[in-house]
């Protein structure tokens, strides 16, 4: 049954991601996703049949660790105030979001811990959940930074790569979700995403937050 608790906070985790995105190019002058009524915490307005519908029925079905992403939020890069410079902002909002709602989630592990008032059971469950909280939060922020065209990390890459090396990256795109297929069955996804998790979840431990 963890499945129930798990899936509403995955769900608003990569609805904050993608609002997040958006929010950051209205910010920077690119009204886009507002106009595609995308600008929003709802739901309804991210879901992607794939991402936030299939695949965390096959992980349900297939008792693996629950996963998944919300439909990309619209953005016009040539209506950013700075293009290249803007993009690259955008970019950075989503996984940032990830790891600052991570962080809000230790905090919260952390005033449960020190709740002496709260009953034993319902404890043992918040702290499932707060941890799932923690662990997904931390996953997608970096399995959206590793620089594979269309995760976050090939246009944050983008953007850092001088022009003429930009023209070369990007002739990856065709091939980047082959690539991230790879990465994903391969000892690959256990370096880029999940050591570095591991790290950050050793040390909220470390500073007492979660335990």
């Amino acid at each position: 049954m963890e499945w129930i608790l798990q899936l509403p906070i995955l769900f608003f985790s990569v609805v904050v991601h993608e609002f997040c995105h958006g929010w950051a190019a209205w910010h920077l002058g690119d009204d886009t996703a507002e106009r595609a009524e995308r600008l929003t915490l709802n739901p309804l307005a991210h879901v992607d049949p794939f991402g936030t519908v299939f695949l965390p029925l096959v992980c349900f079905f297939l008792r693996a660790p629950m996963f998944g992403w919300a439909k990309p939020v619209p953005v016009n890069a040539a209506r950013l105030r700075d293009p290249a410079g803007g993009m690259l902002r955008v970019a950075l909002a989503g996984p940032a979001s990830n790891l600052a709602l991570a962080v809000a989630a230790a905090f919260l592990f952390k005033a449960v811990l020190l709740s002496s008032w709260i009953p034993p059971d319902c404890r043992k469950t918040l702290f499932d959940v707060l941890l799932f909280a923690i662990t997904i939060n931390l996953v997608l922020a970096f399995f959206n930074l590793v620089p594979v065209f269309p995760l976050d990390g090939s246009r944050i890459l983008g953007g850092l790569l001088p022009k003429d090396w930009r023209k070369a990256y990007y002739k990856h795109i065709p091939y980047g979700a082959v690539i991230i297929l790879v990465l994903i069955t391969t000892k690959a996804f256990g370096a880029l995403v999940l050591f570095p998790s591991k790290l950050i979840l050793a040390g909220f431990a470390r500073l007492g937050l979660i335990g």
